[in-house]
């Protein structure tokens, strides 16, 4: 696969992607300066949630949505996002229909800006950071912690999960080169 280095020579960088209509939790990790995915070497470019209003209509939460994943595109230019994929197994078919429209808008804003997404399991982001496919929130949070070497655990949960699945891809990739 080579390197993923842009050609003006900046650093690669991946967004991670938890969504949710109504908390978005997202993470911007950058590659050293080798420019090669799956090094180890990553830093922490910034992290938090994208809210909409709970009891505002779909269509406005969706834009409120889609306009923040821009938001974060157009500051931090990332060249890669990863993206949690749909839970196969919804008790309320409603939800898994509602996640599929954020998941909808936030392809959208990534493709509108030419980026490539790859999507990843929970499970597979689970199991690649704590060794256990069904590991807590906690544990994910602290798994965080621990491999980007900050002083305390991501917050809420969701911005833990999002640096965890832009992590995940940079192993993934990394291991295809």
């Amino acid at each position: 696969m080579g390197t993923f280095v842009k050609s003006d020579r900046q650093p690669c960088r991946i967004l991670g992607i938890d969504p949710g209509l109504n908390i978005t939790g997202y993470g911007v990790i950058e590659l050293d300066s080798s420019g090669r995915i799956g090094t180890g070497r990553v830093r922490l470019i910034e992290a938090g949630v994208i809210r909409s209003r709970a009891k505002a209509p779909i269509e406005d939460r969706l834009k409120e949505l889609f306009e923040g994943v821009q938001e974060v595109i157009e500051q931090h230019c990332p060249t890669d996002m990863a993206l949690e994929q749909l839970f196969s197994h919804y008790e309320r078919p409603r939800t898994a229909i509602l996640m599929g429209h954020a998941r909808g808008v936030i392809c959208l804003a990534a493709g509108l800006a030419n980026i490539p997404v790859t999507h990843y399991e929970p499970t597979r982001v689970k199991r690649m950071m704590t060794g256990n496919g069904r590991a807590p929130k906690h544990q994910m949070q602290l798994a965080v912690k621990a491999q980007l070497g900050l002083a305390a655990a991501p917050e809420p949960a969701d911005v833990a999960d999002a640096l965890a699945i832009a992590l995940c891809h940079q192993a993934t990739v990394g291991e295809l080169q």
